[in-house]
């Protein structure tokens, strides 16, 4: 008998626009440390961290170093002339009160913020503290939690709703051409989204969504579709203690209502003042409090909730990370670098970081058959080593 074919695993459309310009943005309500946090892990004196809400307006906008020890070991191995590491761009945007979906605050602006970015670093108040205002008038954070959450399920059900009846009075027209099926299946679709918003009333992205309904939804760049990383804004006491009365009643919320996403305790009071340090001071200022910058791990987790990994091109001159999306094949990698590199690809000559690690040089990697000419077909993974060949145009 003929051998079995070897069922292929379908693979999963990533959410979100595509390339790898992505973004994410810093949402919470008025007053709960966005502005102060965004400058500790921009390490800039951007944003307005002021004691009265809306105090930031327009979205401030930074990139962030994303904390890598391959790269960090690539570096001392090449000794090149130039690092440039991968880079997280972060949005600092207005907090959000309730009624922001109906205009309140600046919700529309607000909203339109929130639209443009790709994931969401949302800041949760954690802390008690009567000098600092709460636009609600106390520290209330499942309160928070839900307004938010709220908002941005009646915005989002607002704008499918807008977007159904568009449709419905183009299908209404009887015509039976393949355009108006593809009309009528695309109905279908975002009759199932707006249902699940309004009855379901949960984010999009915790919904069951074929392969050809999620590209459907990318298209409508729903704020609830968006990855979400929930980070408590603590005392420094409670940081360093790790104990915070709000966090178990935060941790159960999460769990039930945004089952799977992260969550990071951390003190934005805290990363503040770590930022007026040299790395010697910070090292042993974390010792003496046994506690340690939860800074890199937000930056990584925001970056791989972007489904963003990264690979390396090394040499004396240089050693660059480059951000690319998972799933990505070879000539769009390489296209990151330069679009001819994708346009005139030959092939791309690539041996993997540990493989360079175990055995030291890239001539024991080829020795060993682990430096390897790679095709157009082939699937990137994060630490790749890669030279591009390509044709002239």
């Amino acid at each position: 008998m003929p051998p079995k074919k070897q069922q292929q695993t379908e693979v999963r459309v990533q959410w979100g626009r595509p390339g790898n310009n992505l973004k994410t943005g810093i949402v919470g309500m008025p007053n709960v440390g966005k502005s102060t946090f965004f400058r500790a892990i921009t390490k800039s004196v951007l944003g307005n961290p002021a004691n009265y809400p809306y105090a930031t307006i327009e979205p401030e906008e930074a990139k962030v170093a994303v904390p890598d020890d391959r790269f960090n070991w690539l570096c001392e191995t090449y000794k090149p002339k130039s690092k440039i590491p991968a880079f997280l761009t972060v949005f600092d945007i207005a907090g959000l009160t309730k009624g922001a979906s109906t205009g309140a605050g600046l919700g529309n602006a607000f909203l339109s913020h929130v639209r443009a970015v790709d994931a969401i670093y949302q800041v949760v108040r954690a802390f008690d503290d009567a000098e600092i205002v709460h636009v609600e008038g106390d520290v209330d954070p499942i309160r928070d939690l839900t307004i938010i959450r709220d908002e941005l399920l009646i915005k989002d059900a607002e704008f499918v709703e807008k977007h159904l009846e568009g449709l419905r009075k183009i299908t209404s027209r009887g015509a039976n051409t393949l355009e108006m099926k593809a009309k009528k299946e695309e109905q279908a679709i975002v009759e199932r989204v707006y249902e699940f918003l309004t009855v379901t009333k949960q984010p999009i992205r915790k919904g069951e969504w074929s392969n050809r309904e999620v590209e459907l939804i990318n298209t409508l760049y729903l704020l609830t579709a968006k990855p979400v990383i929930y980070l408590v804004n603590m005392s420094e006491r409670d940081f360093v203690r790790q104990k915070n009365k709000y966090l178990p009643k935060i941790k159960a919320w999460i769990d039930e209502y945004s089952p799977g996403d992260a969550f990071i305790p951390m003190s934005v009071s805290f990363e503040e003042r770590l930022t007026a340090m040299n790395e010697d001071e910070i090292a042993e200022e974390c010792k003496r409090l046994q506690t340690k910058s939860m800074l890199p791990k937000i930056i990584i987790t925001g970056y791989t909730a972007l489904n963003l990994i990264n690979y390396f091109t090394c040499g004396e001159d240089e050693v660059r990370s480059w951000t690319i999306r998972k799933g990505t094949k070879a000539p769009q990698a390489a296209g990151v670098i330069h679009t001819d590199f994708e346009k005139a690809f030959i092939c791309g000559e690539i041996m993997h970081y540990q493989d360079l690690v175990d055995h030291k040089t890239e001539n024991a990697c080829r020795a060993a058959g682990k430096y390897m000419t790679k095709g157009k077909e082939y699937l990137m993974e994060s630490g790749d080593i890669a030279h591009w060949k390509a044709g002239r145009r």
